[in-house]
């Protein structure tokens, strides 16, 4: 139980570097265009993290196991990216399971550094979408999170859902599979069925305008 959050923190990784390398091959990236997107977006959130939380040098700094998993899922993606696309459906599954692994993650090392519920909640949140925000910045695109069908509010599920497991006490397994289902579960039903928060709208200044020439016409009647 001890390496639970290494080994969920490692497995978050991978799947992330899939993510950010797949999006890498899409653009047609060459071999260190799609090991950077992998890296950054396998490591972006949890460097937030630590340095958030002042744990430092970051784990993905520090620990070579995160630059070797990074590399090794950017290398495999690049040479059998296909079969990659095959396996996995959508590059979007990639990115709801490490996302649900580092919200996971993240919440559980910030309760570890002491930080209050409320904070530890965010800092899983900021786990989770900050790899995939530097991977959409790199390629020009608006991140995910800021368009995307629920995607941070998978992750605040999934952080929460720790953080009241741990102010209960309750068994740490059953608690973390239990966030990791419920966030990766909403983010891929947010996606089939176009669940999202409301978008911001600018309203016509013409319709404006007809709509007041209607309300004044009403008040004159």
């Amino acid at each position: 139980m001890e390496k639970l959050p290494l080994v969920l923190d490692l497995t978050g990784t991978f799947v992330f570097a899939l993510s950010g390398a797949l999006a890498g091959v899409k653009r047609a990236l060459d071999l260190f265009g799609v090991l950077v997107l992998s890296f950054a977006a396998a490591n972006s959130g949890g460097i937030a993290r630590d340095l958030l939380i002042g744990a430092v040098p970051p784990g993905a700094v520090d620990d070579w196991r995160y630059l070797g998993v990074s590399l090794f899922a950017g290398i495999i993606t690049f040479y059998f990216s296909s079969l990659i696309v095959r396996m996995s459906n959508s590059v979007l599954l990639f990115d709801a399971a490490g996302l649900a692994l580092f919200a996971v993650t993240g919440s559980s090392k910030a309760l570890a550094h002491g930080l209050n519920p409320v904070m530890a909640i965010v800092l899983g949140m900021v786990t989770g979408i900050g790899g995939g925000m530097v991977r959409d910045v790199l390629l020009a695109e608006i991140p995910t999170v800021l368009r995307a069908e629920l995607y941070a509010v998978a992750a605040l599920a999934a952080a929460a859902i720790v953080v009241v497991g741990h102010m209960l006490q309750l068994p740490v397994a059953p608690v973390t599979a239990v966030a990791l289902i419920s966030c990766f579960s909403l983010r891929v039903m947010a996606i089939r069925h176009g669940w999202r928060l409301p978008v911001a709208k600018i309203r016509d200044q013409h319709d404006s305008g007809i709509a007041k020439e209607d309300s004044k016409d009403a008040e004159r009647s």
